[in-house]
């Protein structure tokens, strides 16, 4: 299939793209520089120049493509209506399109709010701050399902694997001796590996019977002192451990503090009715490895 890929040069959009070129397909990633060029055609990617808050400068070549995954997100003040422009954009693209389309839309977990005991894709939605623009888009997509378009809206949870991201920041901190938690650490994180992640994808766009929310989680239910305490066995020099207070980890951080201070069980029953199964299931459980990752990729 010919997929048009978003955000294909940042964390979760590298996996994906490698996952869909393995799997066969012919992958246009949207790029904005010459040096991100080079790495989409690197891993087997077809270029297309633009930038994802002008619409006008990607939809020609979106058209004609069989489907559409959304992993981008520009990380400004202006990122909300970004987003939403280029949903808008890409709906109207797939809809006049001929045959059946797909359009997946990346959203995660934070829509969720606090979950205590499991919940599963059929939860009510009580985002965090950070989050709180994200289930009108979700909506978006899941209403512009029709005649030869479905829409799909997937939930990572926290993504682990490489040296990016929230669980490479925890490595990073480690071997730099200081790691520093919002909150206590009692709260669960659900994780999912990168590599994991881009396997539902590819699940995903290649059955014509999947559609809706999916959650993509290991369900290992870890708490961050759990975490921490896997990474920091496997550095040189066991690092401190700062615990933070949320009210000071807010005027620090604002309301990424928040989040990272959720607590929450989450389940992925929808993705595991389709024979989606995690690889790496817990991060205690594969620290050994994730932690050789990192060095191998801070080093490269």
């Amino acid at each position: 299939m010919r997929i048009f890929l978003t955000g294909g040069t940042g964390y979760i959009g590298q996996a994906l793209l490698d996952a869909l070129v393995r799997a066969g397909h012919h992958v246009s990633c949207l790029v904005r520089t010459p040096e991100k060029a080079a790495g989409v055609e690197a891993r087997g990617g077809e270029v297309v120049a633009g930038d994802l808050s002008e619409p006008s400068s990607f939809l020609d070549s979106a058209d004609g493509c069989d489907g559409y995954v959304l992993a981008g997100f520009e990380g400004t003040a202006r990122g909300v209506e970004v987003d939403r422009r280029a949903l808008e954009a890409l709906v109207e693209v797939a809809r006049r399109g001929d045959g059946d389309r797909f359009l997946v839309y990346t959203s995660g977990i934070w829509v969720l709010g606090n979950a205590r005991k499991p919940i599963d894709e059929t939860a009510p939605l009580n985002p965090t701050q950070l989050a709180v623009w994200r289930p009108a888009h979700e909506r978006l997509v899941l209403e512009a399902a029709g005649a030869g378009l479905r829409t799909l809206v997937v939930r990572p949870g926290i993504v682990c694997g490489g040296s990016r991201g929230i669980v490479g920041d925890l490595i990073r901190e480690a071997h730099q001796g200081l790691v520093r938690i919002v909150g206590d650490g009692t709260n669960h994180w659900p994780v999912v590996y990168d590599r994991d992640l881009a396997d539902l994808y590819v699940r995903l766009v290649a059955r014509a019977d999947a559609a809706g929310v999916y959650h993509a989680t290991d369900e290992a239910d870890e708490t961050v002192n759990d975490i921490v305490s896997a990474i920091a066995s496997h550095v040189k020099k066991r690092p401190e451990v700062r615990r933070v207070p949320l009210a000071e980890a807010k005027a620090k951080m604002g309301p990424l503090a928040t989040a990272l201070a959720l607590d929450q069980l989450v389940r992925s029953p929808r993705a595991r009715a389709i024979g989606w199964s995690p690889a790496r299931r817990s991060i205690a459980g594969n620290v050994a490895s994730l932690v050789e990752e990192w060095r191998n990729q801070s080093a490269a």
